[in-house]
């Protein structure tokens, strides 16, 4: 199994890595610029960062018919790429938010399910789904904290799953395993 982490040059991707890691994950760090075809994974985590104009081949990499967790940034890149929009939060910077989770069938966030306390930034966020995403989480401060589309094992989450403040980050991770796993 092995699962690679997108670099989009955010401030947390490296404990992306360390979270798979630490369940024994082999995983490698690439850059977002790396050719699609050069990737050899089970399953792709794409990182947070701080310009969805600086996601170099992100969206190349969602053709590639393995399972896809965005994160942050990732997950709009996703919702962009694919026929949805993404503009300013009106809640901007970080915060502890208590997301609800609205489907707890989903294979990445329905285990969370009825809510769990996350550590996400708000400055830019996914306004409205892409064709084919259902909504599996809200708050308070954003409508769309996190989507799936398990026809086609892509999931989004606002929030940092590989951050120490969100409560529930690892089964989020562990949940993906096994999305990757059962592919």
């Amino acid at each position: 199994m092995r699962i690679d982490v997108v670099d989009n040059h955010g401030q947390f991707t490296h404990l992306e890595g360390r979270a798979l890691r630490d369940m024994s994950i082999d995983t490698e760090t690439i850059d977002n610029d790396t050719p699609p075809e050069e990737i050899d994974a089970d399953g792709l985590v794409i990182s947070g960062g701080p310009d969805i104009d600086r996601t170099g081949n992100c969206g190349e990499y969602l053709d590639l018919d393995v399972p896809v967790l965005g994160i942050c940034l990732g997950m709009q890149v996703i919702a962009d790429e694919l026929g949805g929009s993404v503009a300013g939060g009106e809640y901007g910077g970080y915060a502890d938010v208590t997301v609800e989770i609205v489907d707890d069938e989903d294979p990445l966030v329905g285990s969370l399910a009825p809510e769990t306390r996350v550590w996400a930034s708000h400055g830019d966020e996914v306004k409205e789904l892409p064709d084919g995403f259902a909504l599996t989480g809200r708050s308070d401060v954003c409508g769309i904290e996190s989507m799936s589309d398990p026809d086609r094992a892509l999931y989004g989450v606002q929030w940092h799953p590989e951050v120490a403040h969100t409560e529930e980050g690892e089964a989020v991770f562990e949940n993906f395993r096994a999305i990757c796993e059962n592919r």
